[in-house]
């Protein structure tokens, strides 16, 4: 698999810094941020290929943000990392895959095989 940009959001510093260590060690550059507000930003000011977010978040749900996505940049594959049990992905979510935590390096790769196509 390609190295790909990957956004990745998630409000808990250890979670966000041991999924980007993860992601890293496939040779991803993740850029790492900690609310829906910045991701929004960090997708108007750069190129990714995939965002990850977590679902529970404060100020903002990743199912909402993944909605604001999807309304912005429709073809955007967004991968939700949560411990939660949310909607599976379909037509009243916006989420193309739902990744549960924890998830380990086999899972990510699945997760990101499958929204990107290489699966």
């Amino acid at each position: 698999m390609k190295p790909l940009k990957i956004l990745l959001v998630d409000d808990e510093d250890d979670v966000r810094m041991t999924v980007g260590l993860l992601l890293g060690a496939d040779h991803h550059v993740a850029t790492e941020v900690s609310s829906g507000p910045e991701a929004l930003q960090a997708l108007e000011q750069s190129t990714f290929d995939l965002v990850i977010t977590d679902y529970r978040m404060t100020g903002m749900m990743g199912d909402e943000l993944a909605a604001k996505i999807k309304e912005r940049w429709p073809k955007m594959p967004v991968i939700m990392h949560t411990g939660f049990n949310p909607n599976h992905p379909g037509a009243d979510n916006p989420v193309d895959y739902i990744l549960f935590k924890p998830a380990y390096i086999q899972d990510i790769r699945k997760a990101i095989s499958t929204v990107m196509g290489f699966a």
